[in-house]
């Protein structure tokens, strides 16, 4: 009986009430999960129990941005015991992966001394791999940059938290919690450490292919911690330039491979790599303008760049159509959207296109019905509305557009 309600659809919302997942789609999600984890054993399972944990974390995530604070505090207690769960099993007690997510879920419910307690447990227990360790990088980046959030200047940024834990993660030694106060030494130190390691990675060449898929992990960790370092002991522009040079590295890497290789197989992993540090450097420069004053054309341009290579990413998409909104001229972005949509076969240039112009008509809607009366039935906003119309039209023609459940249902919602 709960086969059509399997699934839902974010980007509608039914009066008030955003649609979420219904009880008999979650039954069966979590039926699922449950028959799997009897079946599995060893990595996999433990790949199973990061997996449910993710899917978990996010159900925290859409409680959050909803603001449901009763279901917020319900979800949390399920989540939590399910991680305790997975935690106490001998297989997992030393997998970094799990720890990182019951780490962040604590810091997503607002329990901070509590993350900080098991982060830094994790940490400790960890041993001593340093720059070395994919999954040691993996959590120090997610502790700094949770820790950078909280940050509301740059200024002083040198004695806090993060850069304590960026330092230690070069030092190769045991992880000591933070005591109020970062050595300049230990700075110095740490930064000469990243310049050295991440030379090192560029410069080699991976042996195998799983030598590659675990280089490509590593070294965005790697980039990731470094950039951020220099952000919080340098500044922006020092960030920015780390991520400049790995980018063009990557790029250069990749097309020596098609060319020696004469296809696409050599350079499996570049792209991947060179979108994780493109992700990573538009989400700095997201942040650093949230907290000062700084010129919006680099992070644009960085993220059109980024979006003409890997035209799918969504959350580049997003972080675009937010910088879009706070422009009053649309033609810009409606140029790129139109260029982007040409030249590709992905769906979601089409979507995105389709919501900026959701919101525009709707920000209209919003002004012109302000405290002035009946003026909106006096100035019918139509030219939005066949816009949206023709979008939705050019989208349902294309090719995998055709065949999208999700296009064809915001078609119809629409036009109701």
């Amino acid at each position: 009986s709960g086969f059509n309600c399997i699934g839902h659809m974010e980007t509608m919302s039914q009066g008030r009430h955003q649609i979420g997942h219904y009880k008999e789609g979650e039954e069966f999600i979590q039926n699922v999960f449950h028959v799997l984890s009897q079946i599995f054993t060893g990595k996999e399972k433990s790949n199973l129990a990061i997996c449910w944990l993710q899917y978990e974390i996010w159900k925290v995530i859409q409680c959050l941005q909803a603001k449901k604070k009763k279901k917020l505090k319900a979800q949390g207690r399920k989540s939590k015991k399910l991680a305790k769960n997975f935690l106490k099993a001998p297989d997992n007690r030393n997998n970094l992966s799990l720890w990182k997510l019951y780490a962040y879920l604590e810091w997503l419910l607002g329990n901070t001394d509590d993350s900080r307690k098991v982060f830094d447990t994790a940490l400790s227990t960890a041993g001593t791999g340093g720059l070395k360790s994919a999954q040691l990088c993996s959590l120090s980046l997610l502790y700094a940059q949770l820790e950078v959030e909280l940050l509301e200047s740059t200024e002083g940024a040198v004695m806090s938290r993060a850069v304590h834990i960026l330092t230690k993660l070069t030092e190769n030694g045991p992880y000591v919690p933070y005591s109020g106060q970062v050595l300049p030494v230990n700075v110095l130190k740490a930064r000469k450490t990243y310049e050295h390691a991440l030379q090192d990675y560029l410069s080699r060449a991976p042996v195998s292919d799983q030598d590659r898929v675990n280089g490509t992990d590593q070294l965005v960790n790697l980039v990731g911690c470094y950039a951020l370092f220099q952000y919080l002991t340098v500044g922006i522009d020092a960030a920015v330039l780390i991520y400049t040079q790995v980018s063009e590295k990557l790029e250069v890497s990749g097309s020596q491979k098609c060319e020696n290789t004469g296809d696409n197989s050599g350079i499996l992993n570049f792209p991947t790599a060179l979108e994780a540090v493109t992700l990573l450097h538009t989400n700095l420069l997201r942040f650093h303008m949230k907290i000062s004053v700084y010129p919006l054309n680099p992070l644009r341009e960085a993220l059109m760049e980024a979006l003409k290579r890997y035209p799918s990413n969504q959350s580049l998409w997003r972080s675009y159509i937010h910088i879009q909104r706070k422009s009053h001229s649309a033609s810009k972005a409606r140029r790129f959207f139109d260029s982007v949509t040409r030249s590709t076969n992905s769906l979601e240039p089409w979507l995105f296109a389709i919501q900026a112009e959701q919101m525009r008509k709707k920000l209209t809607e919003k002004v012109q019905r302000a405290d002035v009366g009946e003026i909106h039935c006096t100035i019918p906003e139509t030219g939005l509305t066949n816009r949206i119309v023709a979008l939705f039209e050019h989208a349902v023609q294309s090719e995998n557009g055709t065949h999208c459940p999700l296009l064809w249902r915001m078609y119809l919602n629409f036009m109701v």
